[in-house]
């Protein structure tokens, strides 16, 4: 076991942004946990619903598994099994708002936990080389492309999708170019020691790219994790870094004058 526990790359802003985004989800949790899983359901991302423009506002059986349910005398209901109905509820928004939405639900507190852990990482880092406001459209966006790779995979799945984690795949997509040399402290079993970014983080991105093709044959049958929208984040993240690799070549550079790395920042005479 790898767990990541934080850098030892410090920056030179206070990350607003990445703070606020963290308490938006643990706000959104604590609603959830409030509201109960009706509500959960309501704002959670389902593919059939996106690619068909249309609400499912009840639970429904999972395609399927009717072939398997048990009949019982002439007139009698059909018994399906608990594990195979899906719980849906009625969406007070649009359909497709949910992209963005499902963004700030999790699952359980070890998916919001481990969630907000990565988030609180690199989240600063990035954020100071982007700039709060194109960090947060980033972000978003990341979360975006991420849902629409998993529903890209299986249009005509019903399981609802939810979390930040192809957001957070994406600002860790974005790192991994930026500062593929930085430190960061992991938990390996019960030793804590320091590893570079490009493995910790680079090794993540390949672990669930390998998932994710690996699983694609079964996308959308069950629930699980959603591989491909971590893939889908990352590539977007790592797509915008090199979009903006000078700009972090310049931040990197400041950040290393501002701590003494170097006697004089770039174009210093």
């Amino acid at each position: 076991m790898v767990l990541p526990l934080g850098d030892l790359h410090r920056t030179r802003i206070f990350p607003i942004v990445t703070y606020a985004l963290i308490a938006l989800n643990l706000v959104m949790y604590v609603v959830q946990v409030d509201r109960g899983d009706e509500f959960t359901m309501a704002l959670a991302a389902t593919p059939w619903e996106i690619t068909h423009a249309q609400d499912i506002d009840r639970p429904i059986v999972r395609p399927g598994a009717l072939a398997g349910a048990e009949r019982g005398g002439l007139g009698e209901p059909i018994r399906v099994d608990a594990r195979d109905v899906v719980p849906h509820a009625p969406s007070p928004i649009p359909v497709w708002l949910t992209l963005f939405t499902a963004m700030f639900l999790h699952g359980g507190p070890m998916h919001l936990v481990g969630n907000m852990l990565y988030l609180w990482i690199v989240g600063d880092n990035v954020e100071e080389v982007l700039g709060g406001v194109r960090y947060l459209i980033v972000y978003l966006a990341c979360g975006l492309m991420g849902s629409l790779a998993q529903i890209a995979a299986a249009p005509d799945s019903v399981i609802p999708t939810l979390g930040a984690s192809g957001a957070i795949a994406g600002i860790m997509g974005a790192y991994v170019v930026w500062f593929p040399h930085n430190q960061i402290r992991v938990l390996v079993f019960r030793f804590i020691t320091v590893l570079p970014a490009v493995i910790v983080i680079g090794g993540w991105i390949a672990l669930q790219v390998w998932l994710g093709v690996k699983g694609i044959g079964e996308m959308g049958e069950s629930g699980g994790v959603a591989y491909l929208a971590h893939v889908g984040g990352a590539l977007t993240g790592i797509v915008v870094a090199f979009l903006f690799y000078d700009r972090a070549q310049q931040v990197k550079a400041m950040d290393a004058y501002s701590q003494g790395w170097q006697t004089a920042p770039p174009g210093s005479y």
